[in-house]
């Protein structure tokens, strides 16, 4: 029987680029989203991957989520933290809203999403825990003092939980991605993402199947020994 996969935001983007992957390579994926029925509808209908609705940002949500998920698929095996949002404003502008919704959705959420999984990866001595953090979480950016913040704090929850979680076969590590071509980014302006790529080396933006193929990677058997581990994919932008 096929492991069970669990991606939220998982139905546009970099995460239905990771759904659509760890479909091809054999687990059974279910998919998040928050609001876009359409959209879900649509990758559903193309993909044959199943979506469900709820807001990460809230826990008993994501607790009845789950458990819908686990009564239709079976045990979710591996958990793709890859929600989040942004709200950006330089510092001085910034309002305790826009921190609020960043922090609830890209830190809380993450919380939210693996603690009501953990107790059954402990039981069944398996588990992956996979977050999608940021290049900016790593480096800071400018206008992204709520993002950065939150990114930066995955990084945290992923190196505690892959001490926590290593005697009982459980693996938690992030994936730090670059300037991708997703349908945001690419709504830049293009002077504005001609800025950008200046500064990769690579000399152009990732794809999002490239993060796609790092989440395959650690998901599966052969990553068993990388645990607390970040995989930067940035094109050379940033070293850590």
């Amino acid at each position: 029987m096929s492991r069970i996969a669990l991606v939220t935001g998982g139905s546009r983007g970099i995460g239905a680029a990771i759904s659509v992957a760890l479909s091809n390579a054999g687990y059974q994926v279910a998919a998040t989203y928050a609001g876009n029925n359409e959209a879900a509808a649509a990758f559903t209908e193309q993909t044959g991957i199943k979506t469900f609705k709820w807001n990460v940002a809230d826990y008993d949500e994501c607790a009845a989520g789950i458990a819908k998920v686990e009564a239709e698929l079976g045990p979710v095996d591996i958990l793709v933290n890859n929600a989040g949002i942004t709200r950006d404003a330089p510092f001085h502008k910034i309002t305790k809203e826009q921190w609020s919704q960043v922090i609830d959705t890209n830190l809380t959420g993450v919380f939210n999403m693996t603690h009501p999984i953990w107790p059954g990866m402990r039981e069944r001595k398996f588990g992956r825990i996979i977050t999608i953090s940021s290049i900016n979480g790593q480096k800071g950016q400018f206008a992204q003092v709520n993002y950065a913040a939150s990114k930066a704090g995955d990084l945290g929850i992923t190196k505690s939980l892959a001490q926590e979680g290593a005697r009982f076969g459980i693996t938690a590590n992030a994936v730090c991605p670059g300037y991708i071509a997703t349908d945001m980014v690419m709504a830049v302006p293009e002077k504005v993402r001609d800025g950008i790529v200046a500064q990769i080396p690579t000399g152009r933006l990732g794809e999002p199947e490239e993060i796609a193929r790092c989440v395959v990677f650690l998901a599966s058997d052969d990553a068993a020994f990388i645990n607390g581990s970040t995989i930067t994919a940035n094109g050379g932008q940033h070293f850590v």
